[in-house]
């Protein structure tokens, strides 16, 4: 277990507007019931437990407070009504973050690795948002809670826990770099300069089908409010996987050399249908040959809508994205291409569809509520989004763990840290299941 050192509450600056209330939208009311999103972000920077709490934490309390004074809805909180209304993001002065300092003991060489380590042991570093509050219309959800660990004499874990509801990877990824960048730069001039301010205007977003009524409605009558808690022991390991750019190549070049017309050959792509067919073969159940096997994604379509959202638009704008096969098909000898042509068909579908990315998404919510229960695998995170560039001060991270994939059997997927153009992946899984999977994975990107 992590030693507390502090819990405190950072609230912003002092010059910051009385209150500022933004509408959940149908791209944030997707995922009011989901889990809530862990990311951890470790860095190599030995230091004394005397120089991290006189020196590094007042440091970053001060740099947390000019950071939140420009992304004040995650110092606010989510506004559900119990009766009537829809849900809101809202902050009012006085309002803040949670942010716990620890200690923890733990091998930071070991946690830090790529090899199957034990997922339990990571939770000592994650923040946990506090509980919600129920008033006599509604309830009142915390959305970001932080955590800075210290391991003494090697370095420290960031850990940032978010409401997905109120922001996608995009947003919450464009905090992090901001946080940052105060804390590197002893101010937020360069944070303005750069222009890296969050937009939030709402009255933009395509609407045209009425999907904000509707999600609501929906919702309103699917599931409790909030989701139940991961279980200890979670018997899971684990585990980071790299692949190299001329890993990526040669995958492209299997499939052009028998699809060579094919639309959206990209990285994405092929590195997907490759770990979706290595997590196939490697399952140690018995699955019938018929069996549907899906695989589900969801795609930041801010520039798609008509009209287009900036890139730093805050908040929610993912599109959902589905491939479907059978087990029999994936398992086969071209399970590879199939499942490269199938993802390839469904981006194309969904996110170039000529009616707009939109096109269908008053259907989105049932269709993946059906697929609970089902073999669905799925990605957290995206190559676009580089969280290896993240600078405090003291250099790059020197790991990033999405630790959500614990619970919803995802993977993540970001920029390689050390392997330029190269995509690192993170699984979770019980150790028999990683051991296999470990092997597929090696022994295909070997025979490539």
């Amino acid at each position: 277990m992590a030693t507390i050192l502090e819990q405190c509450k950072v609230q912003t600056s002092p010059d910051t507007v009385t209150e500022v209330t933004l509408p959940l939208v149908h791209f944030d009311i997707t995922w009011l019931y989901f889990h809530p999103v862990h990311r951890l972000l470790f860095f190599d920077f030995p230091c004394s437990k005397a120089y991290f709490l006189d020196t590094i934490v007042p440091r970053l309390k001060q740099s947390l407070s000019l950071t939140l004074k420009h992304f004040l809805p995650l110092a606010g909180n989510i506004v559900h009504p119990i009766d009537s209304g829809r849900p809101m993001s809202r902050y009012v002065v006085g309002d803040s973050v949670s942010l716990t300092i620890a200690e923890y003991d733990k091998d930071f060489n070991q946690l830090t690795g790529n090899h199957p380590r034990v997922a339990d042991e990571f939770y000592a570093c994650v923040p946990q948002l506090p509980p919600a509050s129920i008033s006599n219309d509604s309830v009142i959800f915390p959305v970001l809670s932080l955590q800075v660990t210290l391991f003494p004499e090697h370095g420290m874990c960031f850990g940032f826990t978010n409401h997905h509801a109120i922001g996608d990877a995009s947003t919450i990824v464009r905090f992090v770099k901001a946080w940052a960048s105060v804390t590197k730069f002893d101010g937020e001039a360069k944070l303005i300069d750069d222009k890296s301010l969050p937009f939030y205007e709402r009255t933009g977003v395509e609407d045209s089908e009425g999907l904000d009524s509707l999600y609501w409605e929906l919702l309103k009558k699917s599931r409790p409010v909030e989701s139940p808690p991961l279980t200890f022991p979670l018997n899971k390991v684990r585990a980071t996987f790299i692949i190299t750019r001329d890993d990526i190549q040669k995958l492209k070049n299997i499939v052009l050399a028998k699809q060579p017309n094919m639309a959206h050959l990209t990285t994405f792509t092929v590195v997907c249908a490759h770990l979706w067919v290595c997590l196939v073969k490697s399952r140690a159940e018995e699955v019938g040959e018929d069996e549907p096997e899906y695989f589900g994604f969801a795609a930041d379509c801010r520039a798609r809508l008509s009209p287009s959202l900036p890139s730093n638009y805050f908040g929610n704008c993912l599109a959902f994205v589905k491939a479907e096969s059978t087990h029999g098909g994936l398992k086969g000898n071209d399970g590879f291409l199939i499942a490269a042509i199938l993802i390839g068909e469904a981006i194309r579908k969904t996110v170039y569809n000529e009616k707009g990315i939109l096109d269908g998404a008053e259907n989105w919510p049932l269709e993946f509520g059906k697929l609970i229960g089902k073999w669905l695998f799925g990605v957290a995170g995206s190559p676009r989004f580089d969280l290896y560039d993240t600078d405090y001060g003291w250099g790059r991270p020197k790991k990033f763990e999405s630790v959500s994939i614990d619970g919803d059997g995802s993977m993540s997927l970001c920029k390689s840290r050390d392997f330029e153009g190269g995509l690192e992946i993170g699984m979770s899984r019980p150790k028999i299941e990683m051991d296999s999977f470990a092997s597929v994975f090696i022994e295909t990107l070997g025979n490539l």
